[in-house]
């Protein structure tokens, strides 16, 4: 049975049953249906180098929010670990979303590092602390703008997580401005 539907002086033609059909073949995959029109191989790889990427950040700002010191370095170090716990949550988004897309998420810790686009840095100046997560920050920024064009109009859900994620991590790095020239 064939269905004309009117939106916004826009005509899609329906067959309902033939939805119906399709939704119950491949009941098992999920959310991850045969007609995701990205590739799913690439979208779980990228979706890796990210997950690596906000674990390494979790890590640095967890590290610096510890040793962090001297006349500013406590709202600072907390700050960071603010950051540190934002971060976090975008890994387990990330990892959620490998899982949904029928990838397994790599948080082997001895591989860690290389995966991530970011490195990990230890640093005992404040104001270097500040520095290098903010080129953290930026390296993010740069690599969730390149996903999200990649992700377009093909993977809507992932495009629109990442672009969340995004938004945190410029608001990151305004903060990270901010205390560089306090």
């Amino acid at each position: 049975m064939t269905e004309d539907t009117h939106i916004c002086g826009t005509t899609f033609m329906r067959d309902v049953q033939a939805l119906r059909d399709r939704a119950r073949q491949h009941i098992a995959l999920g959310m991850a249906m045969p007609a995701y029109r990205a590739d799913k191989q690439v979208a779980i790889a990228l979706l890796n180098t990210a997950l690596a990427t906000e674990l390494l950040c979790v890590l640095r700002y967890r590290q610096h929010s510890l040793v962090a010191s001297g006349i500013t370095a406590e709202a600072i170090a907390a700050e960071f670990l603010v950051h540190s716990n934002e971060e976090l949550a975008h890994a387990d988004l990330l990892a959620q979303r490998i899982v949904e897309l029928g990838g397994k998420p790599e948080m082997d810790p001895a591989t860690l590092s290389t995966r991530s686009q970011v490195e990990y840095v230890e640093i005992d100046q404040l104001h270097a602390m500040i520095r290098e997560n903010l080129v953290a920050e930026r390296i993010a920024i740069e690599s969730y703008r390149e996903m999200i064009e990649f992700f377009g109009d093909h993977d809507s859900t992932t495009r629109m997580m990442l672009e969340n994620i995004l938004a945190t991590e410029e608001e990151h790095a305004n903060e990270l401005v901010d205390l560089l020239t306090m």
